[in-house]
Parts: C-alpha cells; structure tokens; sequence
C-alpha cells in the first residue's frame, strides 16, 4: 500500500465495505495514487496532460488512471476550456479532475474516535448546570444510545423485548460500531474490542463511563430494563458486558 494512505475499517455494512475496500485497492497502484496525492495537493482542476506530465507516462494511459480514480468515487471530473476562456476561438474543452469529499480510513480492529468525539463536542456545548463534566459526557452517550434503540425499534416496528431478543439486536447494532460483540461462557454478551482504545488507555474512567453509559442508553431505546450494561474490565477488551438476571 502507498505510504501516507490513512484508511479505517469497520463500523460499516457489507456495501460500504465493498465499496472501501475497492477504494483501497485502486490507491495500491503507485501510479494512481501518485496521480490522487498531486491533484489533491495542486488546489485547482488538473487536466490529463499535466497529471501525464507529473508522473511521466502517456496522456493515453494517464486517462485510464485518472478514470479509474473517478469511477470509484475518489477524483471528480468536468469538461471545462484551459485558462477559464470562453467564447469563439476558445477552443476546445479539456476533461479536469479535482479531489470528490470521500474520505477513506482503515483500522483493524475498528476504532470510532469521529463517535466519541462527536459525544464529546455535545457535552462541551450543554451548560447543565450542577454537574461534572464528566456526569454531562455520560448523559450525552446515553442520550446517544437511547436514540439508537429508538430508531431500531421504529424501523422494525418492534414491541419492547424481552432479554435474549434484546442481546441478540445489541449485538448486531454494536458490532456496526466496532465493538465486536460475542457471547462468553456464561451466554453474556461481552465486547472483545473498544473502538475508543487509544483514549481510554489515556483516560479509562472517562472513556469506560462513556461506554457504559451509551451501551445502557441503547438498552433502555429498545425498550428492555432488565438487561444491564456492567462495567468489568477485561485485559484487551471492552470494559462493558451485557447480561440479564435470568443467567
């Protein structure tokens, strides 16, 4: 892979990996992703001619790149004249490519620092007053959790269910978030990864609270109060399992 590609994976479903995956993959070509890393630092659309010129190959097969780049989402191009001019005697149009706003990241295993960066930035906006910063980062993961297992149960049209029907849809909706669900000895759902890890090794009371926070919150949203978000660090792992009185 060329040096200086950052990419992340996880958190996604199976069209979207596919689909940055294939992004991944057009880049490996050290031709391209030469070709990617000058249109994106030159700040105007290049033309084939000068990309060609860049990277010393033909215009020919520098359109065949530069297509490539386009037809997965990572270059944009327009026909426009050379010089911005118009009108009789302009002559004719030239195909430009400039940077689309994909962004590629890849992680294994998967981090979302833009999730709890997200629940941080709520936090330091809300002025609640009588509380820590810390009480009001864990009422705004909650609050975030609450809204994920209200949205499920509104797409799927869901009664409140019962324990077992609650762990098995936390494990789908928090594998989509990194965490990497599996069931351990005891038929629990423990998190094999936090996809907060570099923070929480720097900050684990903080971090580990948001975890569990966000985890009772999606909980509660699906409607279920008998199934508890228990903090127990495990070496390696996510802070936060998941269990019922029944077990």
């Amino acid at each position: 892979m060329p040096r200086g590609l950052s990419v992340r994976l996880g958190g996604m479903d199976r069209e979207d990996l596919q689909a940055t995956v294939a992004q991944v993959g057009v880049l490996a070509d050290e031709l391209r992703h030469q070709m990617y890393t000058f249109i994106r630092n030159a700040g105007r659309p290049i033309s084939r001619d000068e990309a060609a010129a860049q990277v010393g190959i033909s215009r020919k097969l520098a359109a065949f790149h530069l297509d490539k780049l386009v037809d997965k989402g990572l270059l944009k191009a327009r026909y426009a004249r050379l010089g911005g001019r118009s009108g009789p005697g302009a002559g004719r149009t030239s195909k430009l490519y400039e940077p689309s706003d994909v962004q590629i990241e890849i992680s294994i295993p998967p981090r979302r620092y833009d999730l709890i960066g997200a629940i941080l930035i709520k936090a330091v906006e809300h002025d609640w007053q009588g509380e820590s910063s810390q009480d009001t980062a864990r009422q705004v993961a909650r609050g975030f959790g609450v809204e994920l297992g209200e949205q499920f149960r509104r797409e799927n049209r869901l009664r409140p269910p019962g324990p077992e029907r609650t762990l098995w849809i936390a494990e789908r909706i928090l594998a989509r978030y990194g965490f990497e669900p599996y069931r351990d000895s005891q038929g629990w759902v423990a998190l094999r990864n936090c996809p907060f890890r570099d923070l929480a090794r720097a900050a684990p009371n903080l971090v580990c609270g948001l975890n569990q926070a966000l985890i009772d919150g999606l909980l509660r949203g699906l409607g279920n109060h008998s199934v508890q978000a228990t903090l127990g660090p495990k070496p390696g792992q996510c802070c936060v399992t998941l269990r019922h009185a029944n077990r």
